[in-house]
């Protein structure tokens, strides 16, 4: 079982910055795949990207140059970096785990209960 808790979101303005946080609990986290999603209302969840066991990273292409994800295994938490924020990214951001290496949602595990983002005009 693995547990996840994001932290960091909130209010931002267009061409701003937030770093999210994920802290993880449970079973040994750095053999997790962690995962970063999005869900804008009334929209689908979204891959935003993942980090591997030894943080190789993969990005959806939307979001290339200006998220960045990392992990540190010794305080078992990822993050998410974003960068020149905009309106479209408001969303709910979660973090998830799984032991496959995916973008797909449906195999992660492991969620986490969201945290909001905003960006304003």
């Amino acid at each position: 079982q693995v547990q996840l808790v994001e932290s960091g979101g909130g209010l931002v303005q267009s061409g701003g910055s937030l770093r999210l946080s994920c802290a993880a609990s449970g079973r040994t986290f750095n053999s997790d795949v962690m995962g970063w999603f999005r869900q804008a209302p009334g929209k689908v969840r979204e891959f935003v990207g993942r980090i591997s066991r030894s943080s190789n990273t993969y990005y959806a292409d939307s979001m290339k140059g200006r998220f960045t994800i990392s992990r540190d295994n010794a305080k078992n938490t990822v993050y998410l970096q974003m960068n020149s924020l905009k309106p479209e990214d408001t969303a709910v951001y979660y973090c998830a785990a799984t032991i496959h290496t995916s973008s797909a949602a449906s195999v992660y595990d492991y969620w986490g209960q969201g945290t909001q983002v905003t960006v304003s005009s």
